[in-house]
């Protein structure tokens, strides 16, 4: 940090298993991506090349290889996955991750229609040589799911070999574990997390509101996914409470009484 403040949470450090900021990359250029790791590369723990964005996108292997020299696992959009799967070609979609050194992968379900069973062994299948995440929760805004149905399925998911499993709200942040508002569905989270260890779960979090809620549920080192590129920084600045909106999540309560007497 640039300077000291008193009464900042303490953040985990990289490499990290919890705290993590997973970033959607949408198809940033080679200098933008440079510019972008020249700032927030601190706190950017993995990318994910949205959707099926990998497939159109120019310089692929030398943005990758932007990634990789700092550290930061790079990984294909679940939809690509799917993209794959729905065309029966899992055996080019593995060729494919050799071919561009891809560590990490996300199994999703979320536009395609996957026995359960069937999505587990993929999971397991790939657990075996890559880091898995996979996706819970539809893309169909009129696919509504049970609380108890989320916490089979990521329990499942989980037990075949995910290291993480992802809360679906798609890059708008307004479908799965939210309304079409961008509300939290809260009494869905609570459940999830009455089963489902939190640093387990990284949800999809676009917006701010949401990424405040989930700060302040479950504190600064909450996994949040799908953040914005140019959200980085101020992601981070919200975590130890230098933004106003969690400006005294992280104060002691004599502070907090002190300011308040000064108001």
């Amino acid at each position: 940090m640039n300077f000291p403040l008193s009464q900042l949470p303490k953040r985990t450090s990289k490499p990290r298993s919890n705290g993590i900021t997973m970033v959607m990359d949408k198809g940033m250029g080679i200098e933008g991506t440079k510019d972008f790791l020249s700032v927030a590369a601190p706190y950017v723990d993995i990318v994910k090349l949205g959707f099926g964005t990998a497939f159109v996108t120019d310089h692929l292997r030398e943005k990758i290889e932007i990634y990789k020299k700092l550290d930061i696992p790079v990984y294909f959009g679940g939809t690509l996955f799917e993209a794959f799967l729905v065309r029966n070609q899992f055996d080019d979609y593995l060729a494919v991750l050799k071919e561009y050194g891809i560590t990490y992968v996300e199994v999703s379900d979320g536009s395609i229609t996957i026995p359960h069973t069937e999505k587990c062994g993929y999971i397991e299948k790939l657990a075996k040589h890559t880091t898995v995440l996979s996706e819970v929760g539809s893309k169909d805004a009129t696919h509504i799911m049970p609380p108890y149905k989320w916490i089979e399925l990521m329990h499942a998911e989980l037990e075949s070999g995910s290291s993480y499993v992802i809360a679906e709200a798609r890059e708008a942040g307004n479908v799965g574990i939210y309304r079409g508002s961008g509300e939290v569905r809260e009494g869905l989270v609570q459940e999830i997390l009455t089963k489902i260890p939190s640093e387990k779960i990284i949800w999809e979090a676009p917006q701010k509101a949401q990424q405040v809620y989930f700060m302040e549920l479950l504190g600064a080192n909450v996994n949040l996914g799908n953040i914005a590129p140019a959200e980085v920084i101020p992601l981070e600045a919200t975590r130890v409470g230098l933004r106003g909106d969690t400006f005294y999540l992280f104060l002691d309560k004599t502070e907090k009484a002190n300011s308040n007497s000064l108001e």
